[in-house]
């Protein structure tokens, strides 16, 4: 019912409640003046004539009252439903002012990034930095499209991975052969020079290197592959879960990055700097990390699997249960790094340095240990199946119940080494250096031990030498005599 006919109903209504009053009023005057009635009744007609008109003008004023109060509240709620839409209104004018604020100020810096001049590229990413903080709804669109002008601005040359590839192939197959490493290559690279990075590529990194984290898609990933970002500052940098396979980050400043969970499959990071660098289950698969500085690095879990460390120093390097099988480490500096339950089955340690490493059940079967320092090293447990540990420093180092089976040892120097429960079965200790070692319990079934020396050797019992192969040559401790079996010649 409309307004109108509402208003009309109650005028109707008062109207007829005022002539009804009235009415009453009149008659009960008039019964109020017939002459038989006594003047008791006469004021009785007449105060309830009075009563009744009162009533009826409360009760029409109470109506009244009641029926504007309605209509007023009737208004205020047409008012806020209009302040709503109003607002609402307001609002989407709003949104659609920021969307062409977006818009605008978007399609300027993308603009510019295809400008001439490299001021203007690297401004215009840093207005795309702040668009990113601005709305963080455009947050990883912005990521995307950074990391797009990188991978179309700094593409990695092709012809230098096919070069890796061989460099990396020339490495195992002369491991395989049994040579010794390609020393001129690894020469190379470390007096390689790395051409300086563009300033508006590294202004790129820097943005997406600094981006808030928690913007970032969970299932998305920053996509920097075969990317040519040698010589980048990624100082403290945050690249969690990135895709930086195949890309030459050679030269690059890692110091005190996250790279956890990273993929560097194929990647090269010759002479980079990832000092304290967080690379916790990342992948490094196949990886060039010659020369490079990874000292205090945290790679537990990480996969090394035939990755190229030489030269690299991992000084308290953190690889506990790192994958390193068939990884290349000659001249690798490891002193005091973690290695505990790491897998380095046939990896190439020749000349490394392990001097107090914590190799505790490391799975080293196959090895090259040739030449490499293992002074005071931690070998608890370990296998070494099949090792060569040809001239190797073993100096005081802990090999109790580690696996040495038909390990290659020989001329090692094993001085004050502890052997306790150590299993030596057809190892060969031709010419190796024991005095002082502690062979309590420890196996040495048909190990060759011509030209050893055993003197001042511990708990070595008569039992344990009739179980090996010796000859006159062979130094034994005072208490020992050579058994009758033992060759007389040599």
């Amino acid at each position: 019912m409309s307004s109108k006919k509402t208003d009309a109903l109650l005028n109707w209504l008062i109207t007829l409640t005022a002539i009804f009053g009235c009415s009453l009023t009149v008659i009960f005057f008039a019964l109020s003046s017939i002459k038989e009635l006594s003047i008791q009744e006469k004021i009785q007609y007449r105060n309830q004539a009075l009563t009744t008109t009162a009533i009826v003008f409360l009760a029409s004023a109470a109506m009244f009252n009641t029926y504007y109060a309605a209509r007023r509240a009737q208004a205020m709620q047409k008012s806020a439903i209009a302040s709503e839409k109003n607002l609402e209104i307001g609002l989407q004018n709003a949104k659609l002012n920021q969307d062409r604020l977006i818009a605008e100020r978007f399609m300027g810096a993308i603009a510019q990034l295809g400008h001439e001049k490299v001021e203007t590229r690297t401004g215009a990413i840093y207005a795309l930095e702040r668009v990113a903080q601005d709305f963080p709804q455009e947050h990883w669109t912005i990521m995307e499209i950074l990391t797009a002008f990188v991978r179309e601005n700094a593409p990695i040359q092709h012809v230098k991975g096919e070069q890796q590839q061989e460099y990396q192939g020339a490495i195992y197959s002369s491991r395989r052969r049994g040579g010794s490493r390609p020393t001129p290559q690894v020469d190379q690279n470390l007096h390689e020079e790395f051409p300086k990075i563009r300033t508006d590529i590294q202004a790129a990194l820097t943005v997406i290197g600094r981006r808030n984290l928690l913007e970032d898609p969970k299932d998305q990933k920053l996509d920097l592959r075969n990317t040519d970002i040698r010589q980048a500052d990624l100082l403290k940098t945050n690249l969690q879960q990135a895709d930086l396979r195949g890309a030459d980050l050679s030269g690059a400043d890692l110091r005190g990055a996250d790279l956890s969970g990273c993929d560097l499959s194929g990647a090269k990071l010759i002479r980079s700097i990832l000092y304290e660098t967080k690379l916790l289950k990342a992948s490094l698969y196949g990886a060039n990390l010659c020369w490079a500085n990874l000292n205090r690095i945290n790679l537990s879990g990480a996969n090394l699997r035939s990755a190229n460390l030489s030269g690299a120093s991992l000084r308290a390097a953190n690889l506990q249960g790192a994958n390193l099988y068939k990884a290349n480490l000659q001249q690798a500096t490891l002193k005091a790094a973690n290695l505990s339950g790491a897998k380095l089955f046939l990896a190439n340690l020749q000349g490394a340095k392990l001097g107090k490493a914590n190799l505790q059940q490391t799975g080293l079967i196959g090895a090259n240990l040739c030449g490499a320092n293992l002074n005071g090293a931690n070998l608890s447990g370990a296998n070494l199946n099949a090792a060569k540990l040809h001239q190797t420093e073993v100096y005081f180092a802990n090999l109790s119940e580690a696996s040495l089976t038909e390990a290659d040892l020989y001329q090692a120097n094993l001085i004050g080494a502890n052997l306790y429960r150590a299993t030596f079965y057809q190892a060969n200790l031709t010419q190796a250096n024991l005095m002082g070692a502690n062979f309590s319990q420890a196996n040495l079934n048909d190990v060759k031990l011509e030209g050893t020396i055993l003197t001042g050797a511990k708990n070595l019992e008569l039992h344990q030498i009739r179980e090996a192969v010796g000859d006159r040559t062979t130094r034994l401790p005072d208490y020992i005599e050579a058994p009758t079996h033992w060759r007389q010649s040599g």
